[in-house]
């Protein structure tokens, strides 16, 4: 596959995953690109997350421990950290448009690594859970009242803080999830110890002076939907003297860190902006 061809997939792929595309009128304009309904349906797996591929930590790795848990408002929760019972920072990681599924845990399992106790909210929990089906997952996403969810999300701020060390609480999002933790930065103020959103689209500017937390952000170069709302909400953040950085990775595509994606999938950018994840956490989460 030449690479005009992968962009123009990709590009389609977003939209309809992203922004309600009829799923008949994708499907033809897929096959007009792929030229012929089998080909079309190959390229879609090949850009779709595979819930089959191999976790990078795997779940019964024996340096962590992992549980579920429900909060006291009622969101399931998946939580993995190091064995050592030291009082650990906090790392809230919110998924992509998909819900909570095993990639998402395994996000998770990688921050425990790095030393965290990594806390993977289900945002879907109030409509029972993220489903098996991907495309019914993010129907309900798309139906969630999301100041609702962004509320539930500083409750869980502040029922971690207490049992986090130095009170820290940190997040990061990617996709959806990375526009959830720009949001959440917004609502949550100095109760937020560090967010950090991979290739999310960015609130209103205007919001910007609500933001207390140091924020990262990760952006893909070919990512064009969310760098019209990401680099005005940067600018904002700057002119206002928030800490603020943005990470433009040149050539890569949405959702470039879900190794999940045979596509879209950057392996270089995603172990770059990872490191950088973690030196970050590091600065401000300890």
């Amino acid at each position: 596959m030449n690479d005009r061809i992968k962009k123009r997939a990709i590009e389609l792929y977003d939209r309809f995953t992203h922004e309600g595309m009829d799923r008949r009128l994708f499907m033809t304009r897929m096959v007009a690109i792929a030229g012929s309904v089998a080909a079309a349906e190959a390229l879609i797996a090949t850009i779709a997350a595979s819930p089959a591929s191999a976790a990078i930590v795997p779940a019964n790795d024996s340096r962590l421990t992992t549980r579920t848990q429900v909060f006291a408002n009622g969101y399931r929760v998946y939580v993995a950290e190091p064995r050592s019972r030291s009082l650990k920072a906090t790392v809230l990681v919110i998924h992509e448009n998909r819900g909570l599924n095993e990639h998402t845990r395994d996000v998770a399992r990688r921050a425990a690594l790095a030393g965290y106790r990594a806390v993977a909210p289900d945002m879907l929990s109030p409509s029972g859970g993220t489903p098996a089906d991907e495309d019914a997952a993010r129907d309900a996403i798309g139906k969630l009242d999301i100041a609702a969810s962004v509320a539930a999300g500083v409750a869980m701020i502040v029922e971690l803080a207490p049992s986090s060390r130095g009170g820290k609480v940190g997040a990061v999002g990617f996709c959806w999830g990375g526009a959830f933790v720009n949001r959440l930065a917004v609502a949550a103020g100095d109760k937020l110890s560090a967010g950090v959103p991979f290739y999310g689209p960015a609130p209103d500017p205007a919001e910007a002076s609500k933001v207390a937390a140091p924020l990262q952000l990760h952006l893909a170069g070919l990512d064009e939907r969310v760098a019209k709302t990401a680099w005005p909400w940067v600018a904002a953040l700057g002119q206002l003297g928030k800490p603020v950085e943005a990470l433009n990775y040149a050539g890569a595509n949405h959702a470039f860190h879900n190794d999940t994606s045979a596509e879209r999938y950057d392996k270089a950018a995603a172990s770059l902006a990872w490191s950088r994840t973690l030196d970050f956490f590091k600065r401000y989460l300890g």
